[in-house]
């Protein structure tokens, strides 16, 4: 049973439920770019980003990635274990794209010899911004530990979704993930793995599939969102 809520972010609300060690999870509609400076609706994007997540957490689940879902228990809702979130936000980099080229100077696309991995403080008011290792643990928002344990993982889940994805003829350019701590400590996958958090481009095309048609109001948002999950949803080809 849905009981008060506990959050709300962005994209989704948080609610506790009799058993403190889980949560639901509410999908919402909502988009923000540019750190809330630009808002707007994408009709199903709710349901889309609940659907495609819960399709992919159970094969992460299955390649030897912890996570906090549990069950999906309407189009908008699912089920997942109770974390307490860690500050730190991981970006996984396989492909020069969106703040790394304005901040380096690099053209859009371009191939990078190895992933690379940033973090971010999780601080809506102050715009996420990029910090070190270091500064995580000299802050106390996470220990030496959980944070290689968390780019473990990270790595772990780039293993397993760029191929994933290219077998649906699709490009995993880069993606954000969130980690939190069960009730026992234990760091796990959690929030979701979307168009909302990826970037996305069709193999042949470079076509961006992701939230980046709504940042850069490329148009066609809703179509490559349910693109997306068609694709996610529909056995490899080959």
């Amino acid at each position: 049973m849905k009981l008060e809520q506990r959050y709300e972010g962005k994209a989704k609300k948080v609610y506790a439920t009799e058993n403190p060690a889980e949560y639901i999870v509410e999908y919402k509609d909502d988009a923000t770019a540019f750190n809330g400076v630009k808002k707007a609706q994408i009709g199903g994007k709710g349901e889309i980003n609940n659907a495609i997540t819960a399709h992919l957490f159970p094969l992460l689940e299955r390649a030897g990635v912890p996570t906090h879902f549990i069950e999906k228990l309407s189009e908008r809702e699912q089920r997942v274990r109770a974390v307490t979130i860690i500050p730190v936000e991981v970006i996984v980099r396989n492909v020069a794209a969106g703040s790394f080229c304005k901040r380096l100077g690099i053209e859009e696309g371009t191939a990078l010899s190895r992933p690379v991995v940033e973090y971010c403080y999780k601080s809506d008011a102050l715009g996420d911004p990029l910090i070190n290792t270091d500064t995580a643990i000299a802050l106390g928002w996470a220990t030496n530990e959980e944070l290689s344990r968390i780019r473990e993982l990270s790595l772990k889940v780039r293993d397993f979704l760029v191929p994933f994805f290219a077998a649906r003829s699709t490009r995993l350019i880069d993606f954000k993930l969130e980690f939190g701590k069960t009730l026992d400590g234990t760091v796990i996958l959690a929030d979701e793995i979307s168009p909302d958090t990826c970037r996305f481009w069709d193999a042949e095309t470079n076509e961006k599939l992701d939230k980046d048609r709504f940042r850069r109001d490329l148009g066609g948002v809703e179509d490559a969102y349910a693109e997306m999950l068609r694709r996610v949803t529909t056995p490899a080809q080959g």
